[in-house]
C-alpha cells in the first residue's frame, strides 16, 4: 500500500456492506489486526470514524468485499497523512471547546 492512489474519500457513496455479501470469506486474523490499526487511528483522524465504524461490524466474518473497503480506507489516509489532530502536553492546559447547534 506504500505506492496505492490516494483517494479523496474513505467510503464510497452508498455503500452499504453486508454480512451475507456473496462474496469470498477470508481469513479474518490480518484483517481484524488491519482495522483495530485503523480504531487506535481514530484518536488523531476524526474524519475515518464513520468507515472505520462500518468495517469494524464485519470483525467476526469477514470477506473480500470487507477487505477492500479497508484498503481504501488507507487509500485515503495516504492523501491525508500530513493533516490530523495533534495533542500536546502542556503545564496550563485548558480544554475550551465549541458547538454550532445548526
Amino acid at each position: 500500500m506504500l505506492d496505492c492512489k490516494p483517494l479523496s474519500t474513505p467510503m464510497t457513496i452508498n455503500e452499504k456492506p453486508s454480512k451475507y455479501d456473496g462474496k469470498e470469506k477470508m481469513d479474518g486474523s490480518t484483517y481484524r489486526s488491519l482495522v483495530r490499526s485503523l480504531i487506535y487511528l481514530t484518536n488523531t483522524l476524526p474524519d475515518i470514524v464513520y468507515g472505520v465504524s462500518i468495517i469494524s461490524r464485519f470483525m467476526s466474518e469477514c470477506s473480500k468485499a470487507h477487505f477492500v473497503a479497508t484498503k481504501r480506507i488507507l487509500r485515503y489516509i495516504k492523501g491525508i497523512k500530513n493533516y490530523g489532530l495533534l495533542y500536546k502536553r502542556e503545564k496550563d492546559a485548558r480544554l475550551v471547546g465549541c458547538a454550532d447547534s445548526d
